[in-house]
């Protein structure tokens, strides 16, 4: 069985374009999470305030971020995408929130295949409202479980290619190590 964290290849135009797995559907409140034994996806919870997810929400394979998870992306395009599709996507920003003490970012991407989003090349291209609500989504998803998560201001697509590069690099490296202590969430 293919793993969708470990046996994916990520892309040929690595940083700038990868391929994206998505997990969570644009307008779902169901929070779905990479189970990383199986590379299934395992019901995480439902989201406790009446928000719905913005954008396709899915990770980089072979990736792994500073909160020991793959790189999480925002991918941006007209229509839901079903759990487990891989969407071919190109960075255009990055967010930074600080959730329980650690960074976490968030890739925002474009479908590469989707017209209306792929002539966006930065983040800054968007809508502004648009923007603010991706912020705010992450602002207050977590507010009624008792959680306070921050987010920074939305950084040009650059910035998503320097912590794309890093995650990339952090999974080598840890695949060379092995992965046991990475087999549950």
């Amino acid at each position: 069985m293919t793993h969708a964290w470990h046996d994916v290849t990520p892309g040929e135009q690595l940083p700038r374009e990868f391929t994206s797995v998505v997990e969570i559907p644009m307008g779902s409140s169901v929070k779905y999470e990479l189970d990383k034994e199986t590379g299934l996806l395992r019901l995480d919870r439902i989201l406790y305030s009446a928000v719905y997810y913005p954008a396709n929400y899915g990770f980089v394979p072979q990736t792994l971020a500073e909160d020991d998870d793959p790189l999480d992306v925002l991918v941006l395009c007209q229509e839901a995408v079903a759990p487990l599709t891989l969407v071919d996507a190109r960075a255009i920003g990055l967010m930074t929130m600080v959730d329980s003490g650690k960074k976490d970012h968030k890739i925002l991407a474009v479908a590469v295949h989707d017209p209306e989003y792929n002539c966006f090349n930065e983040a800054s291209e968007l809508p502004p409202h648009r923007l603010n609500m991706l912020r705010r989504f992450f602002q207050d998803y977590k507010m009624l479980e008792g959680k306070q998560v921050d987010v920074d201001e939305i950084q040009p697509a650059a910035a998503a290619l320097t912590i794309i590069e890093q995650s990339l690099a952090a999974y080598s490296s840890q695949r060379r190590r092995g992965f046991q202590n990475y087999s549950s969430h």
